[in-house]
């Protein structure tokens, strides 16, 4: 190894250790449900995307091993030559269909959705207006675009309407797209996308909503956009197929233009190989569950109200969250770090969560109660973090 790049590596290691920023990882021995095992210890399992529990649900494995049988392990190659199979286009009818738009393209994550919609629609010539807590991939993929990224004041309207202004009055841009997750992952909080769509109505903004963590959660299952009425007001609607949905990948639903678009000049859907067989058909299924049926969407909401509750009467901070994602802010990083160890001694996996993540000074422990865990388990938890807390003088 070069010796300028083994300082560099061992320096900012090391800082980052005693810091408490370094992140240790923890490999799951088993299946990723409402409990896990790691280092052969069973815990409650908090920190899981898998909100619906549909990421170990039996019959859509039996769906994905059907899948398997017939079509391969692997699609065999990428979407414009001949690795669109005929599950692609049932998934993407499916995904329409549960979106409430014309038509829905799906790409291999939701990280790839962001790197391939925004730049294919943005250019050097445009500007983006985005939420300054919007999503690591919605930031790569503003600056892929080449864009001019105008960052506003999170979910502050005054803020965005003023940059707005200046951004479609200058002549500077062709184009101005306005750009916010729907369920601001680390807090759990909502857009307020009536305002937004009102204040791109005013100055013709491009609308592009990120409902990674809303999709399945929010709009009894369809989303934030559904949640809020807006399907016909939204250009682009983004998810993931990898947390509510419980499988992988992610998908943007819009016009029939708008998807024909991203279809020519979307790299990763023109450089990247398609959805395993497996994969395709677990969410086709997945998705037509969600359709059918707000059951586990109704579960997950009631444990999420549960457990909200009962962190909020021990006394810890768990922020603004309108959603079943429920962190308790602790603030300090070592402290953070600490306080999710011991969780995971007395047998709760709750994850910390610290720079780059969230800004520094934010620590928190982030909790996701699934639509898969019992009272029980909840209240199990709950008496670990009132022990816990009150330990770390989190509590009193």
């Amino acid at each position: 190894m070069a010796k300028i790049l083994n300082q560099f590596l061992k320096d900012n290691l090391n800082e980052l250790k005693e810091q408490g920023l370094y992140n240790e990882i923890d490999p799951v021995e088993g299946p990723n449900g409402a409990t896990i095992k790691i280092g052969g210890k069973e815990m409650i399992n908090l920190s899981s995307n898998n909100y619906l529990g549909l990421a170990t649900n039996d019959h859509l494995k039996e769906i994905a091993k059907k899948a398997i049988d017939h079509y391969g392990v692997g699609a065999g190659a990428v979407r414009t030559i001949n690795g669109t199979l005929d599950l692609h286009v049932k998934l993407e009818d499916k995904l329409a269909e549960f979106k409430g738009t014309e038509a829905a393209i799906a790409f291999q994550s939701g990280f790839n959705c962001n790197m391939a919609a925004i730049s294919a629609v943005m250019d050097k010539n445009d500007a983006i207006l985005s939420d300054e807590l919007n999503h690591a991939s919605i930031i790569d993929g503003c600056r892929l675009s080449r864009a001019k990224v105008i960052r506003f004041n999170h979910s502050d309207m005054e803020d965005l309407r003023a940059k707005a202004k200046e951004a479609t009055e200058s002549g500077q841009y062709n184009k101005v797209m306005v750009i916010t997750d729907g369920v601001f992952s680390m807090d759990g909080d909502v857009a307020k996308l009536p305002e937004i769509v009102e204040i791109a109505k005013e100055f013709d903004l491009i609308t592009y909503v990120d409902d990674a963590h809303g999709s399945g959660v929010m709009g009894k299952g369809a989303g934030t956009v559904k949640h809020f009425g807006l399907a016909k007001e939204v250009d682009f609607q983004m998810g993931t197929l990898s947390k509510a949905i419980g499988v992988v990948g992610g998908y943007v639903a819009g016009t029939q233009d708008l998807i024909d678009w991203l279809k020519v000049r979307s790299r990763p859907f023109l450089f990247s190989t398609s959805l395993t067989p497996g994969d395709t058909a677990a969410i086709t299924e997945a998705l037509q569950m969600l359709i059918d049926s707000t059951e586990l969407h109704d579960k997950l909401w009631e444990n999420g109200d549960y457990l909200k509750a009962g962190l909020k009467k021990l006394g810890f901070n768990i922020g603004d969250s309108a959603t079943p994602i429920t962190p308790c802010i602790l603030g300090d990083e070592k402290l953070t770090q600490q306080f999710s160890k011991r969780l995971s001694e007395e047998g709760v996996y709750a994850k910390s969560i610290v720079f780059p993540t969230v800004p520094r000074g934010t620590g928190r422990v982030r909790n996701m109660p699934t639509a898969a865990h019992s009272k029980e388990m909840l209240d199990e938890a709950l008496t670990v973090y009132e022990k816990v807390g009150k330990e770390l003088k989190i509590i009193q």
